[in-house]
């Protein structure tokens, strides 16, 4: 009889006696009588008191779970058992199988498999970070290599070129990235170790961290808006910049100020409702209900963006970029404009947010109020990790927050002149400008 076709094994039935269908070289399907099909194979293997050769019988598996191919494999590898002299055992059918499967599983793959089982939890620009740094720092170096040929020294090379480029925070990172990788491997079976885990106290300690710099006397911050404003360049840049020293928020969400997030603007309670999902914070925090950050806006603020209305009110960004109207203006105007200002490595635009709270801190202290610091918080959008507390506060205290935004913007903007008085102006220095 020839070999096996797989029509033959699938219209394998039943009869009223167990039989068998041979494929040859010791491999049949044995079919039960109400209609079980399982593989074995017949070999000798040692010999009877008589010295005969032992008749033996492997049952390497059952139909459909190990196919026809699958069962010619496995008796292959028993045959090459019995050749080194040894009796097969039904591990050794399928070692090989196992690691061949183990060499699939690369490092790159089981980490496409963590990010998406971490997705859910994060939000879509951590989730990019993420991805860019294995991409960059991991991936050339061992995304390759199946997970059980990774080993510390491995890993550790792989950080030590992140940090012999002097980028020893990023090293920290990607190590606790590479290790994450590594614990959901064990938990799914793909790894026994964390060729990661311990490397953290052999990298170099990571740097302390920089405070960004700011300028926190309300004399010279005024005088920075002042240098700032005598700067040639787009209008609403420098109102973006007085509109983010008027409001102390996050670069970020100036950035992406949209005009359907400001109301009342020509009422007496003016409010900057920035949505849950623009604020800083994990993908929790962004999709909280009633999440929004609320910010009062003094005069000074509407005045600006009223004076922007015309050039941008058509548009849904407040700030647009110059060349894309749809896109935001760059993270790097405002910084920019501070360095041409002269302010470089003496303030940021994040810096207005230490200002605003070293000042008006200290404004309060000397006038006997106390409870201002919670207010204080409040408006830097700086609260309590509990939700229901989080949920409380976001609204609390507003009429006193309303107060603070005015006295801010008292001080800061004293005596200078109106936002319109950059419509129009030359964006740009002649070729005369002595500098």
């Amino acid at each position: 009889m020839g070999r096996l076709s797989d029509a033959q094994v699938r219209a394998a039935k039943g009869r009223d006696k167990a039989y068998k269908l041979s494929d040859g070289e010791q491999l049949y399907l044995y079919v039960t009588p109400v209609g079980g099909r399982h593989w074995r194979m017949n070999y000798q293997f040692g010999r009877a008191a008589s010295g005969r050769l032992v008749q033996k019988t492997l049952t390497i598996g059952s139909y459909p779970a190990i196919g026809l191919k699958d069962a010619r494999e496995a008796r292959d590898r028993a045959k090459a058992v019995l050749a080194r002299g040894r009796e097969p055992t039904h591990a050794d059918l399928f070692e090989a199988a196992r690691s061949e499967e183990a060499r699939q599983r690369t490092f790159e793959k089981v980490a496409a498999e963590w990010l998406e089982s971490q997705r859910p939890r994060w939000s879509a620009v951590h989730a990019d970070d993420v991805v860019i740094s294995l991409q960059n720092e991991a991936y050339p170096a061992i995304g390759g290599l199946p997970l059980g040929d990774i080993d510390a020294p491995t890993v550790l090379r792989v950080l030590m070129d992140v940090v012999n480029r002097g980028a020893i925070e990023t090293a920290h990172r990607l190590r606790q990235r590479i290790s994450s990788i590594f614990v959901y491997a064990i938990a799914m079976g793909y790894a026994t170790v964390d060729p990661a885990g311990g490397l953290g106290q052999i990298l170099p300690p990571k740097p302390k961290t920089k405070s960004q710099p700011a300028v926190t006397d309300i004399h010279k911050l005024r005088q920075l808006l002042v240098d700032c404003e005598a700067e040639r360049c787009r209008a609403p840049t420098k109102l973006a910049l007085r509109l983010i020293a008027l409001t102390a928020v996050r670069p970020g969400e100036l950035h992406g100020a949209r005009w359907s997030e400001f109301e009342n603007l020509d009422g007496a309670e003016p409010l900057w409702r920035i949505p849950a999902a623009r604020m800083k914070g994990d993908k929790g925090r962004k999709a909280e209900a009633d999440g929004d950050h609320l910010v009062p806006l003094a005069p000074q603020s509407v005045a600006i963006l009223k004076a922007l209305m015309p050039l941008t009110g058509h548009l849904p960004l407040v700030f647009p970029s110059d060349r894309h109207s749809h896109r935001p203006m760059s993270e790097n105007t405002l910084r920019a404009l501070l360095i041409r200002a002269g302010y470089y490595q003496r303030h940021v635009p994040h810096g207005f947010r230490s200002a605003f709270s070293t000042i008006m801190n200290e404004h309060a202290h000397a006038n006997g109020r106390p409870g201002d610091r919670a207010v204080i918080d409040l408006m830097l959008a700086h609260v309590p990790q509990n939700k229901v507390e989080r949920a409380y506060n976001r609204a609390a205290y507003m009429p006193r927050r309303r107060e603070l935004a005015c006295e801010w913007a008292d001080m800061l903007t004293k005596d200078m002149w109106p936002p319109e008085i950059h419509m129009g102006q030359p964006m740009r220095w002649g070729h005369d400008r002595t500098t």
